[in-house]
């Protein structure tokens, strides 16, 4: 298996064999963006488009919410599947089943149906799900000199992806004057182009060195460091998750207009894009990642304190923090799964079991923050509960970021 590190290329015998190693080393660097790119729009992708969407098929508020909830129930149910099949048929090999199941779950929301929109959102989130837990492992295995830079560009795209579906899904369809379904199928092409670049690899791919090294799996359910990965990334995604559900709705109630709203969520999400790649290089530079627990959790605090206190009069203040907050929470995150293990086998097997706790979790968040808005009439509570459940992520995440892997961790 060929691995993208500055001992390889610097030991290359001939001007030939840099050339190739050089060629490859672009050929990977070149999937792993097209495979990041998918993490996000093909659901991302259904938001702006769900007035379109109710009003051709008279869906009401409560069906088209299960839409969008139920590929995240499909993260982290899936999840548990990915490093099942990357010990069987390789991380490359899964990986390019991951993008055909994908690319079919897009395409089947084409069809003329109701059900066939679920399914098919039900079968891109399974794809998704099992990508999203191999790719650090692969990160892991091809770029050991480049880690955190690696996980960097992976958090960026990642953020960056959904960034660029939720923005430029509703201009794409009336440029091209294409109905919802098309629209939507639209997003197909990303997963096709990663394809492209996949699956030549997987067929080339022996996965001779990863299927040693995966044969003894790790244990990661009995784990207590593992334990503390997951929940760090379940309380990360749960505050992120209902403030992409319920934010620009707290900022209207608040005073500001329906566009307003809308554009200061954005740029919540623009400065998480900075903070999603900054961190994993900093995390992998520094012997443990406490200070970046403690940054992630004190600007959401202080974004949330602020949107209780002075939600318009400090508005561009609270969004710039909530999004260091979400940015610096996801990007740790994801580099703990590679971080926290010492094989590509193990940092699958962590991603796996961390991202079914997750999303599960997560899933919660948007439904909770509703149901006490529904209660109170008000958001001063659903705030507060937020706020809460910073306690907890500041208290898994100190124990998450401690200096050892899940291999030798104490059971």
């Amino acid at each position: 298996m060929h691995r993208v590190t500055a001992r390889n290329a610097s030991s290359c015998a001939s001007p030939e064999k840099t050339v190739v190693d050089s060629w490859q080393a672009v050929l990977l660097i070149a999937g792993l963006v097209a495979v990041a790119l998918n993490q996000r729009p093909a659901l991302v992708a259904v938001g702006p488009l769900t007035a379109q969407l109710r009003a051709e098929t008279g869906m009401g508020a409560s069906a088209t919410s299960l839409l969008t909830t139920l590929p995240l129930l499909c993260f982290g149910v899936f999840a548990l599947l990915a490093p099942v099949l990357g010990r069987r048929i390789g991380l490359d090999g899964t990986l390019a089943v991951a993008l055909t199941v994908l690319t079919a779950g897009i395409a089947l929301r084409l069809v003329p149906s109701v059900a066939a929109l679920f399914v098919g959102s039900a079968v891109a989130g399974a794809g998704i799900a099992i990508s999203n837990v191999l790719l650090p492992g692969v990160i892991k295995r091809d770029f050991p000199d480049h880690t955190g830079l690696a996980m960097g560009m992976y958090s960026l795209l990642l953020n960056g992806g959904a960034a660029l579906a939720s923005g430029a899904t509703v201009p794409l369809g009336t440029l091209l004057h294409t109905g919802w379904r098309t629209t939507l199928a639209l997003w197909g092409l990303l997963a096709i182009a990663a394809m492209v670049f996949w699956v030549p690899r997987a067929l080339r791919s022996q996965q001779v060195d990863n299927r040693t090294e995966t044969r003894v799996p790790i244990r990661v359910w009995r784990s207590r460091l593992a334990w503390a990965v997951a929940g760090y990334m379940a309380l990360q995604s749960l505050v992120y998750y209902a403030l992409i559900a319920w934010l620009p709705t707290v900022l209207k109630d608040a005073g500001l207009s329906e566009s307003r709203a809308g554009f200061m969520a954005a740029v919540m999400s623009t400065f998480g894009i900075g903070a999603s790649f900054v961190v994993p290089v900093i995390a992998t530079k520094i012997d443990n990642q406490r200070p970046l627990v403690l940054v992630s959790a004190m600007a959401f605090l202080l974004g949330l304190a602020g949107l209780l206190a002075a939600p318009v009069a400090g508005v561009w203040a609270w969004m710039v923090l909530l999004g260091i907050g979400q940015g610096a929470g996801i990007g740790l995150a994801l580099t703990l799964f590679v971080l926290r293990s010492t094989t590509s086998s193990a940092a699958a097997q962590l991603s796996g079991m961390a991202q079914t706790v997750g999303y599960l979790v997560a899933a919660t968040g948007p439904l909770t923050v509703g149901v006490l808005h529904d209660i109170t009439r008000g958001w001063t509570l659903p705030v507060a509960a937020l706020i809460a459940a910073l306690a907890a992520l500041l208290t898994v995440g100190w124990v998450a970021a401690a200096n050892r892997t899940v291999e030798n961790d104490p059971r």
